[in-house]
């Protein structure tokens, strides 16, 4: 039985992936969560904690395989430091304590144009975020960069992208070429890749975008 630990689990994706994995014969998936969701798959083992108390949460379960669905906005968190602190600090911390569990392969959602060189800064703390992981020494990483997500029910209000996926199936026609890694895509096709990610074995660092993400899911 794979044990598989998520964080970030009552997300937009997260949520996704929860369901998709709790259908999935030979894995035990574990979510850490602050507080625990009204519905829970059968089969999903919940570990309701402070998110300082994750590193003594993912060292009791000592997972196989760890995925950060974690993630936060600019306008939510309400400064650069409050993001840095869920996007780096928390996915970071999470990570870590993954590997020093035991966790031999580790998957995060990034986002689309994600580098540790970036000059923007959501997409350059998203970079950092994916180097520090990838430097950890897992057997192997995943990092999902999709582009703007659409459908599900997310947990916040985000007035900004609900315009965006308004205007999405217009936008999506005019991104052509290299421009494709930026169409929007499904978050449960997003869950469905990871998912098929989860019981991959092998090694090395993978970037998937959005056309491989769509493949991944089927």
């Amino acid at each position: 039985m794979k044990r598989i630990v998520i964080a970030g689990a009552t997300g937009l994706i997260g949520k996704q992936l929860v369901v998709a994995l709790a259908g999935q014969e030979g894995v035990e998936p574990h979510i850490l969560v602050r507080r625990k969701p009204e519905c829970v798959p059968t089969g999903v083992i919940v570990h309701e904690a402070a998110a300082s108390d994750w590193p003594i949460e993912v060292a009791a379960i000592k997972p196989v395989v760890a995925i950060s669905c974690l993630g936060t906005t600019m306008r939510t968190a309400g400064s650069k430091a409050a993001f840095r602190a869920v996007d780096f600090d928390l996915v970071a911390e999470f990570a870590s304590a993954a590997k020093a569990a035991g966790a031999r392969h580790m998957i995060a959602v990034s986002s689309v144009g994600a580098s540790d060189k970036a000059s923007n800064f959501y997409l350059k703390t998203k970079g950092e975020a994916e180097a520090a992981m990838a430097h950890m020494g897992f057997d192997r990483v995943d990092f999902l960069r999709p582009g703007l997500l659409t459908g599900g029910e997310r947990s916040e209000s985000r007035p900004g992208e609900s315009v965006a996926i308004m205007l999405a199936p217009l936008t999506d026609l005019l991104m052509v070429g290299g421009l494709s890694r930026y169409r929007s895509i499904p978050a449960l096709a997003v869950a469905q890749a990871i998912a098929h990610l989860a019981l991959a074995g092998g090694h090395g660092k993978h970037i998937h975008e959005n056309d491989a993400i769509r493949a991944l899911a089927g």
